[in-house]
């Protein structure tokens, strides 16, 4: 990488080097394991002139997003999430009849149902084929596309413009920032908002979630960076929620710049903590690699030494973060023989790199381990609840992120 993807500037810096790994949503059927499989490098920079965090594009949203493995309404409380996001959003945009709602990368409808659910009229924008057709199947108009600014003003030009546009957990998985964030105002009204949550790069450094680095994530946001990203498409922020999704993330409230106005106290706000924490200059960065690297030492020490002591030791959960950690940590099945996901599409296949085989949760309670290694760690109050029954059998959970933790659980 020689020049950053949203000021151009050549002034990177290396923040962590993860080595290289694949792509890490791509399981591996069965009949593939003997199959050479392609690694790319996983190096996060950061642009010294505008703060954006990023990573070179060495694999194109269509190699990833064409055939998804991820579904989200497998994940009860990101369903809740959006419904709570969803009734929140109505009463803050005045969301009724006439309203017309657009989101970006809408899944298999988790969040979209619930609009569907209050009579208003709604389209989602989702790339990926199977995905896309289980949301039509439970009811959610949904288009295959990936969104530019043509795209944009295709469905603009067919629909209307929208009141508000959602893009939830996207913004940092498409490498043209500059062309996507224009789609997203070729999409919405003059008059509309838009509405985007991302992970925040201050807590994604402060609390080591270094396994949130992959293929898919470009780049990763402060406030300062989603500033200028926003405007380089003609939207401006007007507010910022700090939520506490996928470990600290960020809701951007956004509107075209003629009708925005100035922006409101919580910006101001954010960007002073982000000031404080050094995140604006060189040194917020500088310790980061050295803490990732005692994440993956005491992680690979706890491993060790279980099966030293004869003990088993399982995960639980297969998802994309999981696989970043997997691989920087060189865990195989001879240190973690299998993992579970409630996700049918994953059972039978393997995780990408490590070929840790993925199979379904009730493994779990019919081998009775003595540890469960749980690696959607940002999920933790859902999954802390639903393997209570590990208690059963004096059953504990590990956490590897921010730091190791080992829990017991009690029904």
């Amino acid at each position: 990488m020689t020049r950053c993807r949203l000021c151009g500037s050549t002034a990177l810096e290396s923040v962590v080097d993860l080595g290289a790994t694949p792509p890490c949503e791509s399981f591996l059927a069965a009949e593939r394991l003997d199959a050479p499989e392609p690694t790319y490098p996983l190096h996060l920079r950061v642009c010294t002139d505008c703060w954006l965090a990023q990573i070179p594009p060495l694999i194109t949203p269509e190699e990833t997003f064409s055939e998804y493995a991820y579904f989200s309404s497998y994940s009860s409380s990101w369903v809740e999430h959006a419904r709570v996001f969803v009734e929140d959003a109505a009463a803050r945009v005045g969301l009724g009849e006439d309203s017309f709602v657009v989101e970006v990368a809408s899944n298999d409808g988790y969040l979209l149902r619930h609009v569907v659910d209050r009579g208003v009229r709604c389209l989602g924008v989702e790339p990926s084929v199977n995905v896309g057709a289980a949301a039509r199947e439970a009811g959610v108009p949904t288009l295959t596309a990936f969104l530019s600014p043509e795209t944009g003003a295709a469905v603009r030009a067919e629909h209307g413009p929208a009141d508000l546009v959602v893009a939830n957990n996207v913004y940092a998985h498409i490498p043209d920032v500059i062309g996507f964030t224009k789609g997203l105002r070729a999409l919405v009204a003059d008059d509309g908002w838009v509405s985007v949550e991302v992970q925040h790069l201050l807590t994604l450094i402060e609390e080591n979630q270094y396994d949130t680095i992959y293929h898919e994530h470009f780049q990763y946001y402060t406030v300062a960076s989603a500033i200028r990203a926003l405007a380089s498409g003609g939207l401006t922020l007007v507010d910022v929620e700090l939520l506490p999704t996928h470990g600290g993330s960020l809701r951007l409230w956004a509107r075209p710049e003629e009708a925005a106005g100035e922006p409101g106290r919580r910006v101001a706000d954010v960007l002073a903590r982000e000031k404080a924490a050094g995140l604006q200059e060189l040194s917020g960065y500088t310790e980061f690699s050295a803490r990732v690297a005692k994440v993956r030492r005491d992680l690979l020490r706890f491993l060790v030494d279980a099966a030293e002591e004869g003990r088993t030791v399982v995960g639980y959960g297969a998802p994309g973060k999981g696989n970043t950690l997997l691989n920087h940590c060189g865990i195989r099945p001879d240190l973690l023989p299998y993992t579970v996901d409630r996700n049918p599409y994953k059972h039978g296949r393997y995780t990408p790199g490590t070929r840790i085989p993925v199979l379904p949760p009730e493994r779990i309670a019919a081998d009775r381990p003595d540890y469960v290694l749980v690696l959607p760690w940002n999920l933790r109050a859902e999954l802390v609840e639903q393997l209570a029954y590990v208690h059963e059998w004096g059953g504990r959970l590990v956490f590897p992120i921010p730091e190791l933790s080992i829990v017991e659980v009690e029904r």
